[in-house]
């Protein structure tokens, strides 16, 4: 199983993946990207793919298995990539790719709990061996805490009503479902079919939350600039202003070391977010080691 990864022909084109090259993708999911960057290989060269997700890495490890590439697969959080390549004696890489955010595989399997339009329990662990669930979030954090996620995660503007409101209902009874969730949120919105749905920015924010997604990112970027051979290259794709925000200042922070390919952030063909709706707000930014 293969989802359509998101900005393919803008990933291959930037990365400028060559035959003899080493090239880490930092959130390998299904493989997606890894499996058309190891065409470009020729059956050369070598792809590195890391996941916090093991269910997911599964699924990758059989799609890679077909491309006549070599590869090696790590769960791992990509804050740890370091370590990865290390135990593997990595020492230099000539591409790094970031693809951000839940994957499609895990907002289609209800039983994980980012979609708001499937039943399912309130999970949204990447990392299943993770303790903190949103459900966990939900019933313990306190309505200042929680009003303070909507609204730095979620950039929530109804995040302090939201949040009285979840902390009423627990106490009649426990928010169980992403269902259950998605319609108490709607309850402080006018919700007409066709816009946003409502629960959108909360689900970002409790997910965000769960993952410590950009604290992760943060040290991710920095984590991996060393082991960048000169004129490698590496594509971020960021999903929401937050995770953009903290790129830019990235790069904006190491310009010494980095050329900036993509001063303004490449953004999907009008034809792809047709397609696939989910890459509508995707952002694309490229730098090259100097």
């Amino acid at each position: 199983m293969v989802h359509q990864p998101v900005m393919l022909n803008e990933v291959l084109e930037y990365l400028e993946p060559h035959p003899m090259g080493t090239y880490l993708d930092m959130t390998v999911g299904a493989a997606g990207h890894s499996m058309a960057i190891a065409k470009k290989l020729q059956g050369q060269g070598k792809i590195l793919g890391i996941d916090k997700d093991k269910e997911i890495l599964a699924i990758a490890e059989a799609n890679l298995s077909s491309c006549g590439t070599p590869y090696q697969l790590a769960h791992s959080p990509f804050s740890e990539a370091s370590h990865v390549l290390e135990k593997l004696g990595i020492k230099a890489l000539d591409g790094v790719l970031f693809d951000l955010g839940v994957s499609s595989y895990q907002l289609d399997l209800p039983k994980r709990g980012f979609s708001f339009g499937k039943e399912g329990p309130l999970d949204m662990r990447m990392n299943l061996n993770s303790p903190l669930t949103a459900a966990d979030v939900l019933a313990t954090y306190s309505e200042k805490q929680l009003s303070q996620i909507f609204y730095e995660y979620g950039e929530e503007p109804q995040g302090r009503k939201i949040a009285r409101k979840i902390v009423e209902y627990r106490t009649r009874k426990p928010i169980k479902s992403t269902l259950e969730l998605a319609a108490l949120v709607s309850q402080c919105y006018d919700y007409q079919r066709g816009r946003t749905h409502p629960a959108t920015k909360v689900f970002q924010a409790l997910r965000i939350c769960v993952n410590q997604e950009l604290q992760e990112l943060e040290k991710s970027l920095s984590c991996i600039l060393p082991f960048l051979s000169e004129k490698a290259r590496m594509v971020i794709i960021s999903f929401h202003s937050l995770e953009d925000r903290i790129v830019k200042q990235f790069i904006k922070a190491n310009l010494a070391s980095l050329t900036e390919i993509t001063p303004k952030p490449a953004t999907p063909t009008q034809e792809e977010q047709k397609l696939n709706p989910r890459s509508r707000s995707a952002r694309l930014r490229c730098v090259q080691k100097k």
